[in-house]
């Protein structure tokens, strides 16, 4: 039995694998690599086989988005090598040395975690936290994602303010420290999201069903982001968007509160579209309109699960992270 799989998902990133690959593979000596191709044009699989013949690659027949193309690689690892553990790990990720083993001394210590994270600091500001992940990511009452580190456009300087290790509410897919078994058992990442905000959708079903998600900052790596999508590509703004409203249908208790807070949200969703308005941003506000109508989509074509309440384990936060950082002019996780 493999202990852990490192899984990189791949879509026309040789030039990452190019830049970051030797640090995986000079910082994991005891751990097996597997790289998962979403069908790649771009050499990727080239590259691999000519400087890389040792590091097990998967290839899919098309390009399956985040979610369904970890979903498809990590069954085709679970039955060929049993792992006990998995991290998913971006293509533009730079590890450190020893950075596997804190992740997986974390679990193995508790058995009520079922995912992890290092701390994620920017590749090109190696001095700050980076977006995607921060130190522990958390979601407001209205489904509004944000991190110790990062709170919407603001990045804060790691000082040693989250040099901890703490039970937080999604780890990121950057590189996320994942139990196999519990990944499988809750029919791992959800396909539809394509991709954004997936992880989180899998971390609160971890907490639902009586799970913990943790932050280790004795583990620490280096991410670019944006690498397949900016953060200014209309199609980014309709996955945030779309899925932003799929995972609060998904995963709220059945409630007349819940409906509430969604209907509360389309509304929010309906200002962000006037700000777009005024900033002349006209794809996005397509995309938004684009994404209300993927949302009802989804609506009519998947049956809820009937989850009644939330489990002790999740850790949401009770507040609104748009009043405490737009009014209350709150840039700073710690000063919440």
């Amino acid at each position: 039995m493999l202990k852990t799989a490192i899984v990189i998902l791949n879509f026309n990133g040789k030039h990452f694998l190019e830049k970051f690959l030797p640090s995986v593979v000079q910082n994991s000596p005891e751990n097996s690599i597997f790289i998962a191709d979403n069908a790649s044009n771009d050499d990727s699989l080239l590259f691999l086989k000519e400087h890389y013949p040792q590091i097990k690659t998967i290839i899919l027949d098309k390009n399956y988005g985040f979610a369904e193309g970890y979903n498809l690689a990590l069954e085709q690892i679970k039955v060929d090598f049993a792992p006990k553990y998995y991290v998913l790990l971006n293509s533009d990720v730079e590890v450190t040395s020893n950075w596997l083993t804190p992740l997986e001394s974390l679990l193995e210590n508790d058995a009520e975690i079922a995912a992890c994270q290092p701390k994620i600091l920017s590749y090109h500001q190696k001095t700050y936290f980076e977006y995607a992940g921060g130190a522990g990511g958390f979601l407001d009452r209205f489904g509004f994602a944000f991190c110790r580190g990062r709170i919407f456009d603001t990045l804060e300087e790691d000082k040693g303010q989250y040099n901890d290790t703490k039970q937080v509410f999604w780890a990121t897919g950057a590189c996320m420290f994942v139990r196999a078994n519990v990944y499988h058992e809750l029919g791992g990442l959800d396909g539809h999201f394509f991709a954004h905000q997936e992880e989180i959708d899998l971390c609160w079903r971890m907490q639902n069903n009586n799970k913990k998600v943790f932050y280790c900052a004795e583990s620490t790596v280096f991410h670019v982001g944006g690498g397949t999508l900016h953060k200014s590509n209309p199609k980014k703004t309709y996955l945030n968007f779309r899925n932003n409203l799929i995972l609060l249908h998904k995963n709220l208790p059945n409630t007349f509160s819940s409906f509430l807070l969604i209907y509360f949200r389309l509304i929010l969703d309906g200002l962000a579209g006037a700000n777009f308005l005024l900033k002349g941003q006209f794809k996005d506000i397509w995309a938004v309109l684009r994404a209300h109508f993927g949302y009802y989509h989804y609506l009519v074509s998947h049956k809820k699960t009937n989850i009644k309440t939330q489990s002790k384990n999740t850790k949401l936060y009770p507040k609104s992270i748009v009043w405490a950082y737009f009014v209350k002019k709150i840039k700073k996780f710690s000063d919440l």
